[in-house]
Order: C-alpha cells, then structure tokens, then sequence
C-alpha cells in the first residue's frame, strides 16, 4: 500500500517543508543580531568616560552619569 499518494500526507509534508525555510530565517535573523549586539558593545566599550565636572554650578553637586 503505498500511502504517499494520498492527500493528508501530502499536506502534511509541505506543511512540514514549510516550516524548514522559516526557521533558517529566524536562526540567520537570530546570528544577525548578536553579530550586531557584540558590534554595539564593542563600540560603547570603545568610547571615552566623560571628565566629571569639578567646578561651576552644573555636574558638581549631583553626579548624573550613569
């Protein structure tokens, strides 16, 4: 008996071919974000602190920089 002919398992196996290319987008989406995330951080890490002020009225009294 061959059973591969019929309508059920044929819609069941594009149904389940269908899902396959999705989830290779969503796992290429997924490495394209943390690719970008890990750039991000590189850069914020790159960047200078800021010299806290040490006279004149603003920055002295309350240290905003977080």
């Amino acid at each position: 008996m061959n059973i591969s002919s019929t309508p059920a398992v044929q819609a069941a196996t594009t149904a389940n071919q269908g899902d396959t290319p999705d989830a290779v987008n969503i796992l290429v989406l997924k490495k394209a974000l943390d690719q970008q995330a890990s750039a991000a951080q590189t850069l914020l890490q790159a960047l200078p602190q800021p010299a806290l002020a040490s006279q004149g009225p603003l920055g002295t009294a309350v240290n905003t920089y977080a």
